[in-house]
């Protein structure tokens, strides 16, 4: 069995009592220069900054023309909500419900509703 992992790289197998190759077959030994390989490894680029924690978590349910939301600030700003409502109806006014300040750790509710269909709903967040 030959082992051929262990050998080294450029490493040539003779005969005993032959000579080296000689013309086309002659490889040169393999030379590094140590002045090309760099002393430290190239710079890596600044790793991105941590998202930033802010904005209370809100679940918004619809059911039929009631809108509701239910939000909760888990972060130590101060979070301005509003209610955002969009009605089906052509002559429905949409509505955009007043700013509510939501402190740390607090709960609130918001409520609107439209007089027939709600076609979307969202809550919006601010900075005090």
């Amino acid at each position: 069995m030959v082992l051929t992992g262990f050998l080294v790289p450029g490493a040539v197998a003779r005969g005993e009592g032959a000579d080296p190759a000689s013309g086309a077959e002659a490889t040169a030994p393999a030379a590094v220069d140590l002045d090309r390989i760099p002393a430290e490894p190239p710079v890596q680029p600044a790793p991105p900054a941590a998202r930033e924690l802010f904005g209370a978590d809100c679940d918004t349910e619809i059911e039929g023309s009631q809108v509701v939301a239910y939000c909760h600030n888990r972060y130590p700003q101060t979070d301005l909500v509003r209610l955002h409502v969009e009605c089906d109806r052509w002559w429905d006014v949409d509505g955009d419900g007043a700013a509510v300040a939501l402190g740390p750790a607090g709960r609130v509710e918001l409520t609107s509703r439209c007089w027939k269909e709600v076609r979307s709903a969202w809550v919006s967040h601010q900075r005090q």
